[in-house]
Parts: structure tokens; sequence; C-alpha cells
């Protein structure tokens, strides 16, 4: 797509430093890392978020994802990783990309970055429960 910096680093158009690439996906380093070797997977295909990646291709996607997290941790040695990515909201660029950061105890990453909240009572997440159990139904 015209103007997607993601579709321009797939194509080779733009430079990045890439640490994978096949056919399906281009894994890259994030120019503003969290850690040093925050990698960015992105499908080579523009798709702006998660729900349009067609079905049939979200586990290849995922089992990319899978492979790169394991990487990121094996070359860093680091104990573990953060994987996230973003609908929209929080998405700088408009095209599906996963968020794999090298993760060390003790790195002042604190969990999620935003407040954790609670339900007001059990009927309240009940409430939230059925509404994304009836969205499902009818997806």
């Amino acid at each position: 797509m015209d103007g997607c910096l993601f579709c321009e680093i797939a194509a080779g158009d733009k430079p990045a430093f890439v640490v994978h690439a096949d056919e399906h996906i281009v894994a890259f380093l994030d120019t503003r890392p969290v850690f040093p070797g925050h990698t960015l997977v992105v499908p080579r295909t523009h798709v702006p978020t998660l729900h349009d990646l067609p079905a049939d291709a979200v586990g290849g996607y995922f089992q990319r994802v899978q492979a790169i997290a394991g990487a990121v941790e094996s070359a860093l040695q680091a104990q573990g990783t953060f994987v996230a990515l973003n609908n929209r909201i929080s998405q700088s660029v408009p095209h599906l990309h996963t968020h794999v950061v090298p993760r060390r105890k003790g790195d002042g990453l604190r969990g999620f970055f935003w407040p954790r909240t609670k339900y007001a009572d059990d009927a309240q997440a009940r409430e939230h429960a059925d509404a994304i159990a009836a969205a499902l139904a009818e997806a």
C-alpha cells in the first residue's frame, strides 16, 4: 500500500535491520525499542489490524511470532519476552505488527503499560462476558 512504512520495509524500499524475512512476514528491529532487540513482526501484505488478517493466515503468522520470540530469548540471553500488538489505538503504523520485546527480571518494565481495574461485582463481570460471547456468536 502506498505510503505505508511497513509495506515499504517489506518490499525492501525502506531500510530496516531485518532479522527474518520469508514469503509471508518480515521481522525487523523497532527503531524506538523498549529494550535492545525489540523486534516487530509484520505480514508482507498490507493488513491494517489483526481483525483484517485472513483466518487461514492467523496460524502461520503466530507460528512465526512464536519462532521470533524464541530466537530473541536465545540470541540475547533474555529470560523471557513480552509479546503484544495493538489494534488501532496506540498503533503508530496502521499495518498489523506484533512486538517481541526481550525481558529480564528487574528490567524495570512493570507488567502492562496501563493501570489495572476491578469489576464492581460479579454481575458487572458477567455482563461484559455475556456481551463478548454474544458478539462471538454473531461473527
